[in-house]
């Protein structure tokens, strides 16, 4: 019979793992962290680019004549690819390399970025908007941390894979006043311009620092005594991201999990990072102080999602989830109650408490794609993150037409806060969940903690 991509890729894996000579340590201050830190700063930047779907709304409604239903379409487009590009950029990454990968993402948001200064019809925003910013902010997707995560960490995965899922909300935090300010004060033009001046910085940054595997400079990863080889490019990407995601449609976990996601994305980014703003512009409330309110968001959203890491690397994932959905979810039935024209106790609340919980869940479910997939963990992730974007088109899209139809977000928000008690249901049925008798999970066991 033969062989599978996927299978051969773990054949070869193990056959040099078996031929490999097992080594000491890494010595201190190890280069994985410096690979982070650049891996974040891509993902900061990425980041930035989803903040611009909702400030773009008011002045392109006012220059364009657009409806916030013909916005959200080419938002949608964009959140879609976003999703659908991930688990064939980690494949990429494994055939070129993360680090030439990354570049060309860098290269591609930086040009639809400056095309969409010069469009003049609706079609062009989807084209340049949609179609390349969503391919390269997808290239830098959550499955990107997790491939860094994967290759380069065997200890403080949870934590690393919380700095990393982090570091787009912290893009969001630093961008947003002031694309906000510039907005105001200038034009929407020069904004986008600014954001593509960034991406065109940190690439070089990332081709000067970024290694593709710790035995690219003969070392081992971090917390790890054996010494691993890096694997040779793996051929037939198309061929094997499709494999592994016909491989995993036939286990439970994966529609368990990607379920969920789909309900995280349109909880989260889908509906707040397109629709808030707008919304707390209906109740009166000024466009940048509805933008710094999302800024909040995003400083509660980077300790949150890094606590949520160390907290998946002690305590079982699946419960987690269910504590993160039911919140949330009590958040968004409550958010029209808080909505005022000037900011209100309530509405700090709301913002503190949805940033502490917004990417909360990625550890997790980061943490459940490892234990169940293994070395297809970061493609399988990308999958699953393709359902939280979709989840995140949907609501971005329908959350335009209600607000057209019924001229209020009300019924959105309660839709959506719903939709959380039903996550946070299923989040404990993993825990039952069967495989395809040809697929057989890992059981599920926490992390060792790494010894003093």
């Amino acid at each position: 019979m033969e062989e599978t991509t996927t299978g051969h890729l773990r054949h070869t894996r193990d056959r040099a793992d078996r031929a490999s000579p097992v080594r000491g340590p890494a010595p201190a201050g190890h280069r994985a962290w410096w690979v982070a830190a650049v891996a974040a700063l891509a993902i900061v930047v990425a980041g930035s680019f989803s903040t611009m779907p909702g400030i773009l709304q008011s002045p392109l409604q006012q220059e364009f004549h657009w409806s916030r239903g013909t916005i959200g379409v080419a938002s949608s487009v964009n959140m879609v690819l976003y999703g659908l590009t991930a688990p064939f950029a980690a494949a990429l990454m494994d055939r070129f390399g993360i680090r030439r990968v990354v570049v060309a993402a860098l290269t591609t948001v930086a040009a639809g970025s400056l095309l969409t200064t010069v469009m003049t019809a609706s079609w062009q925003f989807t084209l340049f908007w949609g179609l390349l910013v969503g391919l390269g902010t997808g290239s830098m997707a959550m499955a990107f941390g997790a491939t860094v995560t994967n290759r380069w960490f065997t200890t403080r995965r949870g934590l690393v894979t919380g700095i990393l899922s982090s570091g787009s909300v912290f893009g969001q935090m630093v961008f947003l006043p002031a694309l906000s300010w510039t907005i105001d004060h200038y034009d929407w033009r020069p904004a986008l311009v600014t954001l593509a001046l960034a991406a065109l910085t940190v690439a070089p940054l990332v081709w000067l620092i970024l290694r593709d595997h710790p035995a690219d400079i003969g070392r081992s990863p971090y917390g790890s005594a054996r010494f691993i080889p890096k694997p040779p490019p793996v051929t037939g990407v198309a061929r094997r991201t499709l494999t592994v995601l016909r491989d995993s449609t036939r286990t439970a976990p994966f529609w368990l999990l990607a379920g969920l996601f789909a309900i995280c994305g349109a909880t989260t980014n889908g509906i707040m990072w397109t629709h808030f703003t707008p919304a707390a512009h209906d109740h009166g409330m000024a466009v940048t102080t509805a933008s710094t309110l999302l800024a909040v968001i995003g400083i509660f959203n980077v300790v949150g999602t890094i606590a949520s890491g160390w907290l998946t690397d002690r305590m079982d994932a699946r419960r987690l989830l269910a504590v993160y959905f039911t919140v949330r979810g009590l958040l968004l039935v409550l958010l029209p109650m808080m909505m005022a024209a000037t900011v209100n106790p309530a509405m700090m609340v709301f913002v503190v408490a949805f940033g502490l919980l917004d990417l909360a869940t990625v550890p997790p479910v980061i943490a459940l794609c490892r234990t169940f997939y293994g070395e297809d963990s970061a493609i399988v992730f990308g999958w699953v993150n393709a359902a939280h974007q979709i989840g995140a088109a949907l609501s971005a899209l329908l959350g335009g037409v209600a607000r057209d139809t019924l001229g209020s977000y009300d019924l959105v928000w309660l839709v959506l806060g719903a939709t959380c008690a039903g996550a946070a249901l299923a989040s404990l049925l993993i825990r039952t969940a069967q495989v395809a008798p040809d697929k057989t999970p890992t059981p599920l066991v926490r992390e060792p903690r790494p010894t003093r």
